[in-house]
This record gives structure tokens, sequence and C-alpha cells, in this order.
């Protein structure tokens, strides 16, 4: 396994990267966002390709839901809301603090078992309500606790020492590789450490699509292995894994059964019933174009198709508007047809 000290030779992540976004204000496009693109369809062959997916990256906290597939491999028994707030990058509402909490208390532990790095509640309007309450940078308020809670929980549940959870050869995070080795197909990943203080392992941005178009028709067929346990609490769940009005929360509500999970620095992928799948990487590092290259690749993979699906409200999700003097004088528009056969 190669360390953060001692990377194998691989292309930069900005070489043969393409517009995924524009930004257009006015008449005229203001700026591009660049980067890598797959929409992967049911039998997992590339339906649309931009830049090169097969550029190794971070994938962030888009990673959670496979982190999650190992916990239960390992023995982590949680109800569905719980499952999708181990796979979480929560907003820090209410419902959210009470939910880690809560697996924390099932596990025997309590706050101080957590190991994660001190912060803020992710979503604005909770980050100002934490404030108002005199609170400050606390473990339980960052965005990956429901993560930390749950990883927690898998060491008491398997016997394993809690206190190192987060050691690169604990047998926890030895599961989380296997299981992202598995999921992805990518092999020999790198690995350095996340923001929330946990390892993490580098996929493609093609195996990252194809981990999620697994995940997500593992959840639809009803089977009760991991994979499919983690997608239906996700899709059942979608206020947990994210929060209000964002925009993987948006997602999985508008199109039943699909599973959603935006990371950190530009990276985004989600999962269909039938197995089909998206996942980018921008270059930038930026949220702003995310939105809407998300809206539009699971337009391309047939989201509006799947029964049930609510289209005006998938694509209400990829509706970023310019403002020029406090009104819409533009918007943030992909770079790349949505109606992809």
């Amino acid at each position: 396994m190669t360390t953060t000290g001692s990377p194998a030779p691989v292309a930069p992540v900005v070489r043969g990267a393409a517009p995924l976004a524009e930004v257009v204000r006015g008449d005229l496009v203001e700026s591009v966002h660049l980067g890598h693109l797959v929409v992967l369809g049911p039998d997992g062959g590339v339906r649309l390709a931009l830049g090169d997916p097969t550029t190794t990256i971070w994938p962030r906290s888009s990673v959670k839901p496979l982190q999650a597939v190992a916990m239960l491999r390992s023995g982590l028994d949680l109800p569905g809301r719980l499952l999708a707030l181990g796979a979480a990058s929560h907003s820090g509402a209410p419902e959210h603090l009470a939910g880690v909490r809560e697996i924390l208390a099932g596990a025997g532990l309590d706050e101080s078992a957590l190991r994660n790095t001190p912060d803020l509640p992710l979503g604005r309007a909770e980050a100002l309500a934490w404030q108002e309450s005199g609170r400050g940078p606390e473990r339980v308020a960052q965005n990956c606790s429901g993560k930390h809670a749950a990883m927690l929980a898998t060491c008491v549940a398997a016997g394993w020492d809690t206190a190192s959870y987060l050691d690169l050869d604990h047998p926890l995070q030895r599961a989380v590789r296997d299981a992202v080795v598995e999921l992805t197909g990518d092999a020999d990943p790198h690995v350095t450490v996340d923001g929330c203080g946990a390892p993490l392992f580098s996929t493609t941005v093609l195996g990252l699509a194809r981990s999620f178009g697994r995940l997500a028709s593992a959840g639809a067929a009803g089977t009760t292995d991991e994979g499919g346990r983690v997608a239906r609490a996700m899709a059942g769940h979608p206020e947990m894994v994210a929060g209000r009005g964002r925009e993987d929360t948006l997602v999985m509500t508008a199109v039943p059964g699909s599973i959603a999970k935006i990371g950190a620095d530009g990276v985004c992928a989600a999962g269909l019933p039938d197995g089909s799948a998206v996942a980018f990487k921008i270059l930038d590092g930026g949220d702003r174009p995310r939105p809407a290259i998300l809206a539009a690749a699971m337009r391309a993979a047939g989201a509006a198709g799947v029964a049930g699906a609510d289209a005006a409200a998938l694509d209400a999700v990829g509706v970023t508007p310019v403002l020029g003097g406090g009104a819409p004088v533009g918007a943030v528009r992909p770079a790349f047809a949505a109606d992809v056969a």
C-alpha cells in the first residue's frame, strides 16, 4: 500500500481535464470549471466520459458509503436512519447531533471517545444557531461525527480497541481499505489523512462511479448484503446523509432509490437503482459548479426515467444563479449535454 511519504508515480490530476461547467454572466462566459467526469450505464459501460475518468483522486467524503460497508462487514448493526448518518457529511442539525449521540450511547460510549477534528456545524443556519447558543468548535458538531461514531460502535461490536481506531493499521481501517479496493476495482491505493483525521484511500473517478452503481443496484434489488443495506439506508433517509437544501439530499429525494454523496474539493458520486452511476472531480475544488454538474450528470445517467422520479425537482438542484446587484444576471450551467442516450 502506498503511503503519503512515498507516492507511486501518477499522472497529474490536471492532465486531460475537460470543461465540466461554465459560469455565464450576461451574454459572456465568465469562467470555466475543468475536471473529469464519467457516466456509467447499468452494465457498467461508459455512457459519457469527459476528461480522463481513470485519473487517480482523493474521493474525500464521497467514500463514506464504502466505509459504511466495511463497518457493517465488521459487525456494526444500526437501524437505517443511523446507518445513513454513519455515511453522512451532516449539516449539524439537531436530529444529526442527536443521532450521533444515540450511536455512541448504543455502544456504551459518549462524545469523549470521538477523535475527529473539532469544528462548527457545516450548515450555515446550523452553525449560526450553534454559536448563538454559546458553543464553539466541537467534535460532535463536525460533519463527519456520524461516521466516527459508527466507527467507534464498530470497534465495540468487533472487540477492537477504540482509542486507536484512526490508526492506519487498526483492523477497522484495514477493512475499509479492503472494501474500497473491492467495490471500486482500484488496486493498490494511495493513502493519506482526510480532513476529519481518518485514513483516506485513493480511487479513480471511474472506480468511484463503479462502486456507487454497485451499491445502488444492490439496494434496489433488496439484497441483504452490506452494500444493499447502506444504499437502502441512504435512499430511505436522505435528510440524514447531508441536510436541508444540500444537493445530495435533494437528489436522493427527487429520484427514489438513488444514492448520492458529495466530497470536499469538488468530488461527487451518485448511483441509480438500475446500476447506472456518475462520478466527477472538479479541478479547482470549488463547490459552486457541483450542483449543476450533478443534476446534468444524473439526467445523462437516466435519473428522470426512474419510477417516481420528480424531473423538475432534479433540474432544480442544478439551478445556481449568478447575481449582479442582487438579481440574477446569469447562471452556472453544465458544459455537456444532459440527454446522452
